[in-house]
């Protein structure tokens, strides 16, 4: 039997559009001494290190290296919430730019979960930034009228071609299992995709598998493997990821439940509170900021 031919496939783009990735311009010029970037709930970094050297600290226990030197033109990206310290930062002749970076839903975001705390790539790593970089620092590089704005919408372009890079070469960045695995892979992307696009329909066992043209039983295995949980169970965390973002949202449990397959409120109440241990209600009063 012929090999099927999978489809031409967009992995990033209906995750994207469920849970947004926002930018801010948070800082471009040299820096000298010790420099404190403090963890923020909710907010990642994403440096950029034109030239020069310098060294990045950690607290211990942060479940990163303590220090690490960086000695080349480099991307550093903290997709979490991370505490850390440039040091010796370069002066003369460098250029030093970087991003705070908001992923919908904190912590919660399938991204951030997917990702490592920590992703350092000399630029030449990752040839394919180039021209949008190139773009970028001549946005930084001087203010013109809608600078900020510009700069904004490029840091989520570069960070867009990061994530591309990092679902062509997963295993090289030491991502050995969870989503950017399975979206790497060119058959689970497809069922995985698949659920992203319509988290509303029964997708059964032998669907998904034919989305990613293997059998059932090869399916089955290889997407426990490298996903972390069975076909089912990654669809049902999908759904209720969607659900905690809507809720936040304002969005009514009865309205979110058939959106994401659920034949009423009840329903999505019941497996929303097995998943996350509190019903939809106690859950957003629990995670919606104090008004003061």
């Amino acid at each position: 039997m012929p090999k099927q031919t999978l489809p031409a496939l967009d992995r990033l783009s209906s995750l994207l559009e469920h849970f947004p990735v926002t930018a801010n311009l948070y800082f471009s010029g040299a820096l000298c001494g010790l420099t404190q970037f403090d963890a923020q709930a909710g907010r990642g970094f994403f440096h950029v290190l034109r030239k020069g050297e310098m060294r990045l600290t950690h607290h211990a226990g942060a479940g990163v290296s303590r220090s690490i030197d960086i000695t080349e033109p480099s991307l550093i990206f903290y997709p979490q919430a991370l505490a850390h310290q440039f040091y010796n930062a370069p002066v003369d002749g460098a250029d030093f730019t970087c991003a705070s970076v908001y992923f919908a839903g904190g912590a919660s975001h399938p991204l951030v979960r997917a990702l490592p705390p920590l992703i350092v790539l000399p630029l030449a790593a990752v040839p394919s930034l180039k021209g949008v970089l190139d773009v970028l620092f001549q946005e930084v590089d001087q203010v013109r009228c809608g600078q900020r704005l510009i700069a904004d919408r490029l840091f989520v372009v570069v960070l867009l071609q990061l994530l591309r890079s990092l679902l062509d070469q997963a295993s090289e960045q030491g991502i050995s299992a969870g989503l950017i695995s399975g979206l790497a892979d060119p058959q689970l992307s497809q069922a995985i995709t698949a659920m992203h696009d319509s988290p509303e329909l029964a997708w059964t066992l032998e669907q998904l598998a034919r989305k990613a043209a293997m059998s059932r039983s090869a399916f089955a295995s290889r997407f426990k493997k490298v996903m972390g949980v069975a076909p089912a169970a990654y669809l049902t965390e999908w759904r209720i990821a969607v659900a905690k973002k809507q809720l936040l949202q304002g969005q009514a449990v009865k309205v979110i439940a058939p959106a994401l397959g659920y034949t009423n409120a009840s329903a999505l109440s019941r497996v929303f509170t097995q998943q996350t241990g509190l019903s939809p209600r106690a859950w957003l009063a629990a995670n919606t900021p104090m008004q003061e």
